[in-house]
């Protein structure tokens, strides 16, 4: 990982001041004690309503679809982190996108999303957004002049997701950024795979910040939630007004569960990605493996970008096993320590079949032009020793070797040793 600043800081160059200390941020950024008790953590507050004091009088706080203080204090924490006001916080990942698209897009307008996207984005558009008669292109975001040439007169918002899920094909967030700016569109990251930790995006220039907090954020299995920071207020006061009026906003133990996962959301991204950078320079090494995506290799197509734009490279490896698909199901159902599961970005490292869980709506010959092979398998690297999480690929491994070609698995393996 020597691309990565091993002491946390990370700065874009953008900013004249010092480097951000993002484990420090990370604690205190946004958080006071509770000023009723002094409780250093933020009190559970799980409550539907609050007393008024009188007619219109009150402490902030009515009712718990509208604002919750124990959500308040979350939305203030992930507000510092970006450098923002406070972030807007909801119940589940695909609550924020939605709340995204409702707010900015109304019937009759067009937005432009990544190619590679999670399968619920797409579902979202496909199923649900037009029929509302809001329509989106979705283009290969890895090119600027393709995002551009994309735009229509309708075009309101465009969306990247970098990495994108499960390629980890990037998008040059500044270059994008110019091209909406002249042309008066807003823009939007989905920043899950890596967060503002290591890709402060709106640093780097979109207008919106979107997290899926049940992942790195969290990042414990424990919760499922999103959020949307950006620092413009009128758009603030667009996602509350329709949080509120379709009720998505976080639950109170949801958002303070991710309140104490955050504290360490720095160390976990420094270990995530030096796990995930020894995984993938194993996986590129081995006799079986067909391809490696990951940024922090040499051989990534956009090696020199995820340089420029990150800070490190995050916990997610995507590969292709040698045999297809079903070496790759023999593979995933082969693994003892890694955990078969449809999620990423927490402390157990969890391994997926794309093509028939996450991106599963997305039919197959669109999936394989987008390059998510019926064989591809994503590994979401978590805080274990990466030697061990490197000797379960490798007894699984062997165990797909064995099943495609069981006369020659043995001799091959005694090559390997020697």
């Amino acid at each position: 990982m020597s691309e990565a600043n091993g002491n946390n800081n990370f700065s874009t160059g953008s900013r004249s001041d010092t480097a951000v200390r993002w484990s420090t941020l990370a604690i205190h950024g946004g958080r006071r004690p509770d000023p009723a008790t002094g409780a250093v953590l933020t009190p559970i507050h799980q409550s539907t309503t609050f007393a008024q004091e009188a007619v219109g009088v009150h402490k902030g706080f009515t009712y718990s679809r509208a604002a919750n203080p124990t959500v308040n204090a979350l939305e203030q924490a992930l507000g510092a982190l970006e450098q923002a006001p406070p972030a807007v916080c909801f119940a589940t990942g695909m609550a924020s996108i939605t709340t995204l698209f409702l707010s900015v897009l109304k019937a009759g307008d067009h937005a432009i999303v990544s190619d590679v996207v999670y399968g619920g984005t797409v579902r979202l558009f496909r199923q649900v957004l037009e029929g509302l008669n809001v329509t989106a292109s979705f283009a290969d975001t890895s090119r600027p002049a393709l995002v551009e040439a994309a735009i229509t007169p309708r075009t309101k918002l465009v969306l990247l997701e970098t990495p994108a899920n499960p390629t980890l094909k990037l998008a040059d967030i500044p270059a994008i950024a110019a091209i909406c700016r002249a042309h008066g569109i807003k823009l939007a990251v989905d920043n899950t795979f890596l967060t503002p930790v290591l890709q402060p995006c709106l640093e780097l220039g979109a207008d919106i910040s979107l997290l899926s907090t049940t992942k790195y954020i969290e990042g414990h299995n424990a919760t499922v939630g999103g959020s949307l920071t950006t620092r413009d207020t009128a758009l603030l006061d667009r996602f509350r007004l329709v949080r509120k009026t379709i009720g998505c906003i976080q639950s109170p133990q949801e958002a303070w569960l991710t309140l104490r996962g955050l504290k360490t959301l720095p160390i976990r991204l420094k270990q995530h990605s030096a796990g995930a950078q020894a995984v993938a320079e194993w996986l590129e090494q081995h006799p079986a493996i067909e391809r490696v995506y990951y940024p922090g290799l040499r051989s990534f197509p956009q090696h020199e970008l995820a340089i420029r734009q990150q800070a490190a490279h995050g916990g997610i490896v995507s590969f292709e096993v040698k045999g297809g698909v079903d070496a790759g199901i023999t593979l995933m159902n082969s693994v003892k320590l890694c955990t078969l599961a449809e999620n990423l970005g927490a402390v157990e490292t969890l391994i997926t079949h794309p093509a028939s869980m996450t991106h599963a709506d997305i039919p197959r010959p669109q999936r394989e032009a987008l390059g998510i092979a019926e064989g591809l398998v994503r590994l979401s690297v978590g805080l274990e020793d990466p030697a061990d999480i490197i000797a379960d690929l490798a007894q699984a491994l062997d165990a797909t070797q064995e099943k495609q070609n069981p006369t020659t698995a043995k001799e091959e393996l005694c090559l390997i040793a020697r």
